[in-house]
């Protein structure tokens, strides 16, 4: 651009309208970049609940009438949303159990045993075209004693 024409309106205007372009281009570059990133992030919720047991039989933990066989005892259950919406598998709170019961390590069938300060916690992996929900429970399992506690 010389001198002369910096004056020419066509040359201003051709000028400002390249302007513009580069502005457009960066501002969609930025936008392609920033969906592409937020695209490849996964994501991840969680819900837990404290769950008491629901049964008609009232048990006292007092004392000397149980022992404790294991602490902190954790039981899965895992499914598979399409999407993040559509489940083709959801996960189940028996199998988590039944998860539970057998990380415990040894046999429990014929005892007297129980669930205490058992936790349910519900979480999910949130991906491009998937999540993976997940169910978790944790309690200690203790064992019931035959003698009534001494007073």
């Amino acid at each position: 651009m010389t001198g002369k024409d910096f004056g020419n309106p066509t040359n201003t205007q051709q000028h400002t309208h390249m302007k513009q372009k580069q502005t457009n281009i960066k501002r969609l570059l930025s936008i392609a970049a920033f969906s592409a990133v937020s695209l490849l992030l996964p994501g991840c919720a969680s819900k837990g609940e404290f769950r008491g047991q629901a049964t008609g039989t009232a048990v006292n933990l007092a004392g000397s009438n149980y022992k404790v066989i294991k602490v902190g005892v954790t039981g899965q259950s895992s499914g598979f949303n399409l999407l993040g919406i559509i489940p083709l598998s959801s996960p189940n709170y028996a199998e988590a159990k039944a998860s539970l019961y057998k990380s415990v390590g040894e046999p429990l069938t014929g005892r007297s045993v129980a669930l205490a300060n058992q936790t349910e916690d519900r979480s999910s992996l949130y991906l491009i075209l998937f999540s993976i929900p997940k169910v978790t429970i944790t309690a200690d399992v203790v064992e019931f004693n035959d003698k009534p506690p001494s007073k």
